[in-house]
């Protein structure tokens, strides 16, 4: 059977494409969540989507606030972003769903189930941590610096994208998938990303890990260095029964970096647990 894209409108804040096979599934459905530098498009790069319409899932695709042609809200941040979850969820009356969340997906994933936890059915965790820290911190003042820097310095999206996205990829990661991924950060409007990044640094879910109820799956790249191994381990540690999964030859954009081993991993951890 060929899975099918149903593309629908702005509904409860958020632009969403739906992935679905033909007849009616009988799984849950599964909301693809994307990371800061990218939209919903990042999903059917790694052909997510449609793997899990194959395997008779209903998936929907969405851009955050601010992104593609989801109108932005105020103020930005994560829990806003949940918010507007929230309501698409219960707007488009799918039940409890399953949350697949790439680094800043995984965090508004995270923020989602603190707030609404009878919304999700199920948690994948991916390339993502349960907090940046203390805000104010060296640590995230030097990251902040160092993703506003070629903004700051009148280079744009693009150019941002030119430079971050080539450090955030495994040795050897196919040009494709890096043009793929800069394309897509450099389509990001300038005002979002900041507002984005932003609200990352102020983010902090590490008290809620343990009241995490679902199955839960944390994976990460194995050269990813903004959500490292060690983070993902520590991270599943606290989560009660989660499991934790580390791809190989894959950085920060391990669902494009390795789409197949991704949506493998994904595949069997929704179909088993």
């Amino acid at each position: 059977m060929t899975p099918q894209l149903v593309t629908g409108g702005p509904l409860a804040h958020l632009r969403w494409d739906a992935f679905r096979a033909p007849g009616a599934p009988v799984q849950p459905t599964v909301l693809l969540l994307h990371g800061v530098g990218g939209g919903r498009a990042a999903w059917d790069v790694s052909g997510t989507g449609a793997a899990l319409a194959a395997a008779g899932f209903t998936a929907l695709s969405a851009d955050f606030p601010g992104y593609g042609e989801s109108p932005p809200v105020q103020p930005y941040d994560l829990a806003g972003m949940a918010g507007a979850v929230i309501d698409t969820l219960a707007a488009l009356g799918t039940g409890p769903a399953v949350l697949v969340g790439h680094s800043m997906g995984g965090m508004v994933a995270q923020e989602v189930v603190a707030r609404a936890p009878q919304v999700v059915h199920s948690l994948v965790l991916a390339g993502t941590s349960p907090a940046f820290g203390k805000p104010g911190g060296d640590w995230q003042q030097a990251f902040l610096q160092s993703r506003f820097a070629p903004l700051d310095a009148g280079l744009g999206m693009a150019g941002l994208a030119a430079q971050l996205v080539p450090t955030m990829v495994a040795p050897g990661t196919a040009p494709a998938a890096i043009a793929a991924a800069q394309a897509m950060m450099a389509g990001v409007p300038e005002a979002t990303y900041r507002a984005a990044v932003a609200a990352l640094v102020a983010f902090d879910r590490r008290a809620n890990l343990p009241n995490i109820a679902v199955p839960t799956l944390v994976i990460t790249g194995e050269h990813d260095r903004t959500a490292a191994p060690e983070v993902a381990r520590k991270m599943a540690e606290r989560i009660p029964g989660a499991l934790c999964q580390v791809l190989p030859a894959a950085g920060h954009l391990l669902n494009i970096e390795q789409p197949d081993a991704f949506n493998t991993a994904l595949l069997s951890f929704l179909q088993h647990r």
